[in-house]
């Protein structure tokens, strides 16, 4: 990368830092950084703050950089973008208000806080606060990959992949150690920006990079270049990409998406429960983007493009480096920072809240300040896993992403019987959790389920096993006489 494009780049994420720091600091309550502040914003977020904030959550590198892989390796399964957006943000509707409600009545904080109040049940909430955290750690992976390429992009690949990744979490870290959601919510905003005027322009001028005469003659020429690449299974029948997996793991995802315990914890920040309904209508505008991010994915195919060992994580990185001017690549290198600095931030901060509140919690007496600095100590140590899984493997964003929430997913019965069945149990809900793991993550299981619905997202396929086993010990305990 030359020089240009580097300033460009860090220009971008240290303006951006330091506008983010002032703000929090600027609207940070009277009572001071204490958890509520710095965990949940002091439930103080409006229509356009969390507005860019929940799309902070769902718009990050997985979308810009592992969609345009996915449909640059594979063509059509990358649309699974557009079908799990609209269908969580459906459920969000119904959803996210509830979660609202219950943090806002009961003062809580994390998503295990839920557990507690609801099964009545403080072993079950440090069950589900590690089981999150450990969703949270994976989920981090993909940021830490993200902003790890564009280091070795802008710093140069003889840079080791092990400084790369723990360069990208030492800046993660420090983002988020010093104001906490606050900051990340102001810096979503100006990341979201970023992404849409780089999106557009890239859209608006990749025919040309390519040879083509618009948008639409880049779509013809890679069909005809490759004619099973706009219809399921893809470009690789072999991986298993089909129209089943599709369903599956677009439910999947929408199932699991207002489970993971960062978006608990933003629903908790919102101002009410208007500001959330009204984020759920608009917020499927966005998936409008991908139409030009799955764009780029063809349009880096047609052009060849070849990333440095195959990494379909670096497509776009590669074409934009091969074809634009260097302005452009220090906008896209310093709007990848961002896309993974924001979301990557609020996993650890939110992996934090979680270990101080319901796991140190509960074993011993905690103070306001306290907490935060457990939690900022905890941040570290769940840093330093991600950087070990980042350095352990090569998958996809997407592929990285999906085994996320495949792992969250173990969660969702618990949160939507908690709602919806007032019978269910914290017995049932942890015997559902253990039984929907096993079939997730032990082999033997896993090929069992594979067999029983083939083609199934394994995350889905292992959610359904859980939400049996939760109904059936529901359904067989006795009924507990009315208070």
């Amino acid at each position: 990368m030359t020089a240009s494009a580097l300033l460009i780049a860090g220009s971008i994420v240290a303006l951006t830092v330091i506008a983010s720091l002032w703000y929090a600091a600027r609207h940070r309550s009277a009572a001071g950084l204490n958890l509520d502040e710095w965990a949940v914003g002091g439930r103080r977020f409006g229509t356009w703050i969390f507005w860019f904030v929940n799309a902070g959550e769902i718009y990050t590198t997985f979308a810009l950089l592992g969609i345009t892989g996915y449909a640059w390796a594979f063509g059509a399964p990358a649309y699974i973008a557009f079908t799990s957006v609209s269908l969580a943000c459906t459920l969000g509707y119904w959803l996210m208000p509830r979660i609202w409600h219950a943090g806002r009545s009961g003062g809580l904080l994390t998503q295990a806080d839920y557990f507690v109040q609801r099964y009545q049940a403080r072993w079950l909430g440090a069950v589900v606060g590690i089981a999150g955290i450990i969703a949270l750690i994976m989920y981090v992976q993909i940021q830490l990959t993200a902003l790890s390429l564009v280091f070795r992009l802008t710093l140069g690949s003889a840079l080791p992949a092990a400084w790369a990744s723990s360069l990208a979490a030492l800046l993660m870290l420090l983002f988020v150690y010093l104001a906490g959601l606050r900051s990340a919510a102001f810096a979503a905003g100006i990341k979201d920006v970023l992404m849409l005027v780089l999106v557009v322009i890239l859209g608006g001028t990749v025919a040309a990079k390519v040879g083509a005469d618009s948008m639409l003659d880049v779509f013809q020429r890679v069909q005809q270049l490759h004619p099973n690449i706009g219809h399921f299974p893809g470009l690789d029948a072999a991986a298993g990409l089909d129209t089943t997996w599709f369903v599956t793991a677009a439910l999947n995802v929408a199932l699991g998406t207002w489970i993971f315990p960062h978006m608990f914890q933003l629903c908790f920040a919102a101002r009410d429960a208007d500001t959330i309904r009204r984020n759920a209508i608009w917020q499927p505008l966005y998936s409008l983007s991908y139409f030009f991010i799955i764009l780029l994915g063809f349009a880096a195919l047609l052009a060849g493009t070849q990333p440095e060992g195959g990494n379909l994580n670096a497509v776009l990185l590669q074409f934009v480096a091969d074809r634009y001017s260097p302005w452009l690549v220090g906008l896209l290198a310093g709007t990848v920072c961002l896309l993974a600095l924001v979301p990557g931030s609020l996993l650890l901060l939110t992996a934090g809240s979680i270990f101080t509140r319901n796991v140190v919690a509960p074993l011993r007496e905690v103070g306001e300040r306290q907490a935060v600095w457990i939690a900022r100590t905890a941040m570290i140590v769940f840093a330093a896993c991600a950087v070990l899984l980042t350095l352990t493997s090569n998958e996809s964003l997407v592929a990285v992403g999906l085994a996320a929430y495949g792992a969250i997913g173990m969660l969702a019965p618990g949160v939507f019987f908690g709602f919806l069945w007032p019978r269910t149990s914290a017995l049932a809900i942890a015997a559902g959790m253990a039984a929907g793991y096993t079939a997730l993550w032990w082999a033997p299981a896993r090929q069992l389920l594979s067999t029983a619905l083939p083609g199934w997202d394994s995350g889905l396929a292992a959610m359904l096993v859980n939400a049996l086993v939760v109904a059936v010990i529901t359904l067989a305990a006795p009924r507990r006489p009315a208070s």
